[in-house]
């Protein structure tokens, strides 16, 4: 069986609110700005939101993103997962609380979510 990857652009913080706002915050005017520029679509919150349930963007919870990726994983059948969590210039603590979080509580939960999919 082939390797197959996935990198995507996420952001892991306690609650799926904290890090909804957060990225909104950053994200919205660097899309703003490349809207102008490309005449891409203008960034809405109701937009926003709905790429946070059904798009490519990671953003939530441990358990909402550990969620997302092992659904993405098992459909994909991916061998691997990046986060991309340095975009917009967000905030130092904000990238760390990211790390931190992916590393102790996203990746160990994917983990789980994908061996009780082998077990049953």
């Amino acid at each position: 069986m082939k390797r197959i990857g996935q990198h995507s652009l996420g952001l892991v913080a306690d609650t799926d609110e904290e890090a909804s706002e957060i990225w909104w915050r950053y994200r919205q005017p660097l899309v703003e700005s490349v809207a102008a520029e490309s005449g891409f679509y203008a960034p809405t919150r109701d937009r926003y939101e709905a790429e946070l349930h059904t798009g490519a963007l990671y953003i939530g919870s441990p358990e909402t993103v550990a969620h997302k990726i092992a659904a993405t994983a098992r459909d994909l059948r991916l061998s691997r997962f990046d986060l991309e969590y340095d975009i917009m210039h967000l905030p130092r603590n904000a990238r760390a609380r990211t790390i931190e979080l992916f590393g102790t509580e996203v990746a160990p939960r994917v983990r789980q979510l994908l061996a009780a999919d082998t077990a049953a």
